[in-house]
């Protein structure tokens, strides 16, 4: 459950986050930021609502529930002493839902306030249930004020209660205690429009300010599936590692189709042009999942002509135990902060941050970049790749992608690559 508190004014707020907020009635009501500590790591990070009552300015922190006792204690620490704010604990009396489509047609209908994902719009609309009146006093339970919320919107999206951690780790988005002590571009947060390099001085400045401007980027968190080292890799996968291995000319005619490159692209690559494909797969969080249900049994392939209904059924039911009891195992052994170690030179390339999915083998892991072909060096990603995670002495296969939000990297810092606009 999410937590917010209210009455922050913008002038006391903004020393103590990353976001900058333009002070004008017509900013965006919603912002993506990050609160750190003065060693620039990361507390937890949040969503910043803004909106007005009486007049006067508001902001809600929305926050993850499982890093929201230490941020109010990270804003006591740092509220000034003869300071009028008062920040106040409202998640009893507000609710936070996620849609995955759009409710711009209609607005928001009464005692909610909506607005798109500020990280990305393939995150969906986040919608804040505020109650009925301007003074947040509703009397109701999170649950009941989650059952009304899927009646409500039960005419336009079916419920799917539960889903939220799957689709954002399908997306790659890591949340609240996940992030404690890591920085913020190490987190993505450069991606996700939670920092502004333009501000004033912030809590934590220095060290986010040197490294984007100064440092390499050389561990990010990224998605990734983990599979059993017999299973036949995904062409998508397949691909990456050619491209990886050999550039275009290790491409097939079929692969460079899927990938859209014509010879014309060809013809500049060649010459030093900045067209190339992603040297890994870049997945919406739909196009994972699908992905996912197919290499975890969900969606099985169609069986050939010929065989008989009773023993399609006996695979299909086989195949399905098989999967199951894989995901379990998975999730078993892929804790938060085990290690992922490369048995080929026995060295660790990653971190898990984030457990598997449920019903999943998708996990987020703080990766090393150059391990994963997306910082220079003489290492690349490997189709044949094994790994073994934490204590588990079971040799596994990891599949990494980029999510739809990340830019091209910059294979030299880590960082997104600038896109030059052309001269007219």
């Amino acid at each position: 459950m999410e937590r917010g508190w209210n009455n922050v004014p913008l002038s006391e707020e903004e020393g103590v986050d990353t976001a900058m907020i333009p002070d004008n009635e017509k900013s965006s009501m919603l912002y993506s930021a990050c609160f750190l500590d003065p060693k620039g790591r990361i507390v937890t990070d949040a969503m910043l609502w803004k909106r007005r009552i009486n007049e006067e300015e508001e902001y809600l922190i929305d926050v993850p529930g499982d890093a929201a006792d230490e941020l109010l204690a990270h804003l006591k620490m740092y509220k000034l002493r003869r300071s009028k704010v008062t920040i106040g604990d409202e998640s009893s009396c507000m609710s936070v839902h996620t849609v995955y489509g759009t409710l711009a047609d209609g607005g928001s209908p009464p005692g909610y306030i909506a607005a798109v994902d500020p990280r990305h719009p393939s995150l969906g609309m986040r919608v804040l249930n505020i109650g009925n009146d301007d003074n947040n006093t509703s009397t109701t339970t999170h649950e009941e004020r989650t059952s009304q919320f899927a009646s409500l919107m039960s005419d336009y999206f079916p419920p799917s209660f539960g889903t939220y951690d799957v689709i954002r780790k399908l997306a790659g988005i890591a949340e609240g205690t996940e992030l404690t002590n890591k920085t913020p571009l190490e987190c993505n947060h450069d991606f996700l429009n939670s920092i502004s390099f333009n501000k004033g001085c912030y809590l934590g400045q220095e060290l986010t300010a040197r490294t984007n401007f100064t440092g390499v980027i050389r561990k990010r968190i990224m998605p990734c599936v983990i599979v059993d080292t017999q299973m036949e890799v995904p062409r998508p996968w397949l691909w990456a590692s050619m491209l990886q291995e050999h550039g275009l000319d290790g491409l097939d005619e079929r692969a460079k189709a899927a990938l859209m490159i014509d010879e014309d692209d060809e013809e500049e690559v060649g010459a030093g042009s900045e067209i190339m494909p992603p040297l890994l797969p870049r997945l919406s969080a739909p196009g994972a999942g699908g992905l996912v249900a197919m290499l975890s049994g969900s969606v099985l392939p169609l069986p050939d002509e010929g065989v008989a209904e009773e023993k399609k059924a006996e695979d299909e039911y086989k195949t399905m135990e098989e999967a199951s009891k894989f995901v379990q195992e998975i999730s078993s052994i892929a804790g938060e902060n085990s290690k992922i170690v490369d048995t080929k030179d026995g060295r660790t390339i990653g971190k898990i941050v984030s457990s598997p999915a449920p019903g999943t083998t998708v996990l987020l892991a703080q990766m090393r970049m150059d391990r994963v072909g997306l910082l220079g060096g003489d290492n690349k990603w490997s189709r044949v790749n094994r790994i073994l995670i934490g204590d588990s002495k079971k040799e596994l296969r990891y599949l990494p992608f980029m999510p739809l939000w990340w830019p091209d990297v910059d294979s030299e810092t880590g960082k997104g690559k600038i896109v030059e606009e052309e001269e007219n």
